[in-house]
């Protein structure tokens, strides 16, 4: 993606959103169920009885085929991280549409690598290996989860979950026991996760193993929609630092359900309550920023610094068209530090092809600083 949005390190672009039709599941066959909706050919528009929505993408039921979407959507905020650029993938939608298994949040080793996540693994460090002898990287990984309107870390060196004498994973409890870590705002009105564990990685096994050992962590559960129901919304964060600071935002969002639907009671009851609630914020959240008479700020991914991506489902059309109405504006994220030693180089660099011109050297001079010299506006054919 080496284009002039790269180059000139600015890029203002509205959130792309993609929508995935998953096939019909074995249950939804045997109750007789049907699709009950059209992609136009060739458009990614979906039609829906009199109502169509059109989309950047649209993927399954007779649109692009599913395995595209990473390749579309996908590997070019791969690219833009290496540019600098901040990026977000978040996958929105009703329980059961796929949204985990799109995403690779349930990832259990070497043997599933369907999913975004994995793909992104694999991309980022086919990329390392290919510049390693230019530049030197610094990648980090985080991973959380928002339970019950309460953030945990998934990668704790501290909890229960994990064995590290063992060096095996325990029996999970429906609810992770652990502290929930706090939020905290920057003074630039950034949002900070204090105490959460970010851990070095050298190689896509070494993140594997991190993406591995926090899906096992997450807070699961049995629905009449979801025999293995995602009851929490999963982050995964790649840092990456060559000079330049971005993130990759991995999101995998709880899915909505109305009780009636799910018959969760109980415990699955509440945790619905809370996972509906925070959805309906999103949605409120989504259609104030795509209205820019309404639009004031909001979180990095949705209007703010960072290319998003919005993959969702056939639940919430209207919810996915209008959130590609934000308009984000990334730049690329520069260490001030190095960006200044950067400067410094420059200018004495330009000082010293100044001071062997006018001892007469220029010739010398010429091809060993010619670039300072046109950068300085010196004319080359002095008196």
């Amino acid at each position: 993606m080496e284009n002039s949005e790269v180059r000139n390190g600015d890029s203002s672009q509205c959130v792309r959103v993609a929508v995935n039709i998953r096939p019909l599941t074995t249950p939804e066959l045997l109750l007789g169920c049907t699709d009950c909706i059209s992609v136009v050919p060739g458009e990614p528009q979906v039609q829906i009885g009199s109502h169509s929505f059109t989309y950047d993408h649209v993927y399954g039921s007779m649109g692009s085929p599913s395995t595209a979407l990473y390749d579309d959507c996908v590997a070019p905020l791969v690219d833009a991280l290496f540019h600098g650029y901040n990026a977000t993938v978040l996958a929105y939608g009703q329980m059961g549409s796929g949204k985990t298994y799109m995403m690779g949040t349930n990832y259990s080793g070497e043997g599933s690598k369907s999913g975004v996540i994995p793909k992104v693994m694999e991309g980022i460090f086919q990329r390392v290996e290919l510049m390693k002898d230019s530049t030197e990287f610094f990648i980090r990984v985080a991973f959380i989860e928002i339970f019950k309107e309460e953030v945990f870390d998934l990668l704790d060196p501290n909890s229960s979950i994990f064995s590290k004498a063992e060096g095996a994973f325990l029996a999970k409890p429906s609810v992770p026991a652990r502290v929930p870590i706090q939020i905290r705002e920057t003074v630039h009105g950034g949002i900070t996760l204090a105490g959460v564990t970010e851990a070095e990685v050298r190689t896509k096994e070494e993140m594997a193993t991190y993406l591995t050992r926090g899906s096992q962590s997450r807070a699961t559960g049995s629905t009449n929609m979801n025999s293995q129901s995602s009851r929490s919304h999963a982050i995964f964060t790649i840092t990456m630092e060559q000079k330049k600071v971005a993130q990759l935002h991995l999101v995998d969002l709880a899915g909505s359900g109305r009780a009636k639907r799910t018959g969760a009671d109980g415990m699955r009851f509440k945790e619905g309550i809370h996972i509906n609630k925070g959805l309906l914020a999103l949605g409120n959240m989504i259609s104030a920023l795509g209205d820019e008479k309404k639009r004031k700020g909001g979180h990095d991914s949705l209007g703010g610094n960072s290319k998003t991506v919005m993959i969702g489902n056939l639940e919430h059309l209207d919810v996915n068209n209008r959130a590609r109405n934000i308009q984000n504006k990334a730049v690329i994220n520069r260490d001030p530090m190095a960006a200044q030693m950067q400067r410094m180089r420059s200018q004495i660099e330009q000082l010293q092809a100044e001071l062997l011109f006018y001892r007469g050297d220029a010739q010398p001079a010429i091809a060993q600083f010619g670039s300072a010299f046109f950068a300085s506006g010196l004319p080359l054919d002095h008196d």
